[in-house]
């Protein structure tokens, strides 16, 4: 792992270093907006890209090795989602924590955020999420049992309400938010990802001027796999015996969260193969519909860090074949 900075490349097209094997298919790059920049990660590099007060991008670049490659158990379907989930939580969390720490105002005596900091940070907003999204919902579903009777017969209409609510709880987040100044700019560079990301798959040079027409809307996108987690969840928690004591039903909550990610992970992998047909096309609509919240046109220099953190990912790979 290294710091590097320098002025970034002039535009290239990388697709054609890559000979995957037929049978792997082509090979994935994903990403992630994060301050003021954008974490490109390929299956055995990393690459963050982030622009500082100054203008300048600053690059963090690192091999990457999961322990998931090391046991063939945690390559079945639905467990590797979940081991993926986790590893992308880790990798999510150092991207934003040198993001933050680089995006601040260069000021004589400043203090960096530790990573004992931005754990904890994002430890307490992963915890208020499943109270938001999962345990809030219930409980309002509950005390609609007292002005709806049927709720308290029907496990069914239970738990269509209790989905209901949780993604309504979820779009109404979402939606205020957006309304922040930083998170429209974390929005901008969300796009400017995609639109990074749409190029290389396309085998397009990865320029600025090359990338601009591309679209910002990609169905292999973690808003994509949030809505499908709340669709998902609808499903799984309607399998709860609708007889058992409430605080069983607030512990399913929990319990079947890994499980809901590890199946959306399936779903979205399989929707990304397929996400030419017909049929397949109808399901991720609604993905990209949402994703209109999250992801913005994004500007020529967010663009450029996106790419600056696409190319030295890509290099990284081009040097392990």
């Amino acid at each position: 792992m290294f710091f590097e900075r320098r002025n970034p490349s002039q535009g290239r097209s990388l697709r054609n270093w890559f000979t995957p094997k037929k049978e792997e298919g082509p090979m994935r790059v994903g990403g992630q907006a994060v301050i003021e920049g954008v974490m490109m990660r390929s299956p055995h590099s990393m690459a963050i890209a982030v622009r500082k007060p100054d203008g300048e991008i600053v690059v963090k670049k690192e091999g990457l090795k999961f322990f998931s490659e090391k046991n063939f158990f945690f390559k079945f379907p639905i467990v590797r989602g979940i081991i993926g989930l986790i590893s992308a939580l880790a990798l999510g969390i150092r991207a934003l924590h040198f993001s933050a720490n680089q995006a601040l105002p260069e000021e004589e005596g400043k203090q960096e955020i530790s990573s004992w900091a931005m754990s904890i940070t994002f430890g307490v907003a992963l915890s208020f999420g499943i109270f938001l999204f999962f345990l809030v919902p219930l409980f309002l579903t509950k005390g609609l049992k007292w002005f709806f009777p049927i709720l308290s017969t029907s496990g069914l209409l239970f738990n269509l309400i209790d989905g209901l609510i949780r993604l309504s709880i979820f779009l109404a987040y979402i939606r205020a938010i957006s309304f922040l100044k930083e998170i429209k700019r974390v929005f901008q560079y969300h796009g400017a990802e995609h639109k990074s990301i749409f190029a290389f798959e396309a085998g397009e040079t990865l320029s600025v001027e090359r990338v601009k027409p591309f679209g910002y809307l990609h169905p292999r996108c973690g808003t994509n796999f949030l809505l499908i987690v709340m669709v998902v969840s609808i499903l799984i928690f309607a399998l709860v015996p609708h007889h058992l004591p409430f605080g069983y039903k607030v512990a399913s909550r929990i319990i079947f969260i890994p499980f809901i990610a590890g199946l959306s992970y399936e779903i979205i992998r399989f929707t990304d193969r397929k996400r030419n047909q017909g049929g397949v096309r109808f399901i991720i609509q609604p993905g990209l519909w949402l994703q209109r919240l999250t992801a913005k046109e994004p500007t020529d220099p967010q663009i450029e860090v996106a790419l600056r953190a696409l190319q030295e990912v890509l290099e990284m790979e081009r040097r392990r074949i």
